[in-house]
């Protein structure tokens, strides 16, 4: 039996892994909070050590970017030391994990898609936490892929897509047009992840190391928005006007960095996982929603 513990099952990625089709003989362990507390890292270490696992994927995170600002400790504990504990027990154990990060970790100045040879530099404390996290991974000495990923949307969870559907009765919306990315869709995140971890279960010399994975074109935050209302209108739906406006405009706790595109050249190489085709997969989770919409569910 092959033994994957999931954390995070209650968020956008972790619950899609839960989801998946396994192959026959995997056994998936996606604890609660109340089994499985993040921001306590020696329950972490006793939890993989005493489970029997044969791989961990690192889906669990804080991911309240203006929160982390005031919960500096917390967004630490959860971020930093809980990776730090996974690496440090699959070290002992001889086992992989795979660890979800984020394109949080760069300062957004460079012209161009980042590369996972590309210095970090984090801009806020949650970037700077989830950057400690993956310096643990990667000075542990175990066998690990971090897989960096942004703008993320789903069906569950908080996200992009979910807020501006809810905003859609507004006669018109104030969105930031000076910050680009490239929105990925968690269950894309989590196919590339279930396809990493049971290679490297399969394979102790499977490639290891960083691993950039996202949407396929960059978008603004106002790019993006748009095109979830061309979807709602196509749907018959009334859509507000969508105004573009600078970050300046638009002020928050935290800093978002201006460009956090990502090169996923390495992986497409590496393990043969092509970029996330993000306005399909959006055409199918605004489906979802507003199917759930009409049968009252929120």
């Amino acid at each position: 039996m092959t033994r994957v513990l999931i954390t995070g099952g209650s968020g956008q990625v972790g619950s899609a892994l839960a989801g998946l089709k396994w192959p026959d003989g995997t056994e998936l362990v996606v604890p609660p909070r109340s089994d499985l507390d993040l921001s306590n890292a020696d329950q972490v270490g006793t939890y993989v050590r005493e489970g029997g696992f044969s791989a961990i994927i690192s889906s669990g995170a804080y991911t309240a970017v203006d929160k982390a600002e005031d919960d500096l400790l917390t967004a630490f504990k959860v971020n930093g030391l809980a990776p730090a504990a996974f690496a440090e027990a699959a070290k002992e154990l001889d086992i992989p994990l795979v660890h979800i990060s984020t394109d949080y970790v760069f300062n957004g100045s460079k012209t161009g898609p980042y590369a996972e040879t590309d210095p970090i530099d984090p801009q806020g404390v949650y970037g700077a936490s989830k950057a400690t996290g993956e310096l643990a991974i990667q000075t542990s000495g175990c066998r690990h892929v971090i897989l960096r990923t942004a703008w993320v949307f789903s069906a569950t969870g908080g996200n992009f897509v979910k807020t501006m559907i809810r905003l859609a009765d507004r006669p018109e919306l104030k969105v930031v047009d000076d910050q680009t990315g490239c929105p990925t869709a968690a269950s894309d995140i989590a196919r590339a992840a279930q396809a990493i971890v049971l290679r490297q279960i399969d394979d102790k010399n499977a490639p290891s190391g960083v691993y950039h994975f996202c949407g396929d074109e960059a978008v603004t935050w106002h790019g993006f928005a748009s095109e979830i209302f061309e979807l709602l209108k196509a749907r018959g739906l009334a859509v507000p006007a969508v105004l573009p406006i600078p970050t300046k405009n638009y002020p928050t706790p935290a800093s978002r960095p201006a460009n956090s595109a990502l090169d996923t050249d390495k992986l497409s190489q590496d393990f043969g996982i092509e970029p996330c085709q993000w306005r399909a997969a959006l055409a199918s989770t605004v489906d979802v929603l507003l199917g759930e919409q009409e049968k009252g569910v929120s």
